[in-house]
Order: structure tokens, then C-alpha cells, then sequence
């Protein structure tokens, strides 16, 4: 088994098949696209191969290291940006291929009027050893 994080973007600007911004759905579209979410949570629970999910705010920060006292801190990332992250999954799979078909349905979850969004979804192995140097 290798855990996979699924990365799912949020895209304020059209770039999916189904290309109305979520900021534009109505309730009870969100409301079909977070009961898809949370049905496709439990069968992998059922199956095992569900770790762990989160959806996040849209409102952040960007922090960076200033080298002496407080850091540095930016307003930001704002829903209305291209790329915004909105949430993640772990997985605990077999194979690649199982995340990457896991993937692949979650990126149909319904979007305006019920259509599937074809959302891209970031496919990410866990680190499971520190990389070597080869010369």
C-alpha cells in the first residue's frame, strides 16, 4: 500500500469542462458537489483505502521566513485568483494506477447544473525515503 494526497484546485477563473466558477453555483449545486465528495469518502472508507480529507477556507495568508524577528506576512490566496488550493484527500492504495483512477472520479464530482466539473486533481505520492544525491 502507498498513500497518494489528491490536491483539489479550485479554478475562479473558467478551465474545466464544466467552466461556471463555484463562487456562481447555486446552493443546492454546492450542496450535490460536497454530498458527491462525502459519498465517495465513505465507500473508500469501506473499502480501506480512505486515510484522511479536508476542505480549506478560502482566505489565507502567505507567510516566508524575514531572517529576524516577525516573519513577513501577505494577505493571500483570495478565492478570486486562477489557482486557489480548496481541499485535500489521502489515500492508501495499491498502485499508482488505483490513485490516478481514484482521481479520475473524484474530478467528476457535479458541478453547475449537475454536469461533471472534469476538475484536474494533483496526484502526489508521499515521500517514503530521503532522496539520494547520485553524481
Amino acid at each position: 500500500m502507498a498513500k497518494y494526497l489528491l490536491l483539489k484546485h479550485y479554478r475562479g477563473a473558467p478551465a474545466a469542462v464544466n467552466d461556471v466558477p463555484m463562487d456562481q453555483w447555486t446552493p443546492a449545486e454546492i450542496e450535490a458537489h460536497i454530498g458527491y465528495m462525502n459519498d465517495f469518502a465513505a465507500r473508500l472508507q469501506e473499502s480501506g483505502e480512505y486515510v484522511d480529507s479536508q476542505a480549506l477556507a478560502p482566505e489565507g495568508a502567505w507567510v516566508q521566513y524575514g531572517g529576524q524577528g516577525k516573519p513577513p506576512v501577505t494577505d493571500g490566496p483570495f478565492a478570486e485568483t486562477k489557482d486557489l488550493i480548496a481541499g485535500w484527500m489521502i489515500i492508501d492504495v495499491d498502485s499508482y494506477d488505483r490513485a490516478v483512477e481514484l482521481a479520475g472520479e473524484l474530478s467528476a464530482a457535479p458541478g453547475a447544473g449537475g454536469a461533471p466539473i472534469h476538475e484536474w486533481l494533483e496526484v502526489r505520492p508521499f515521500l517514503t525515503h530521503t532522496p539520494t544525491v547520485t553524481e
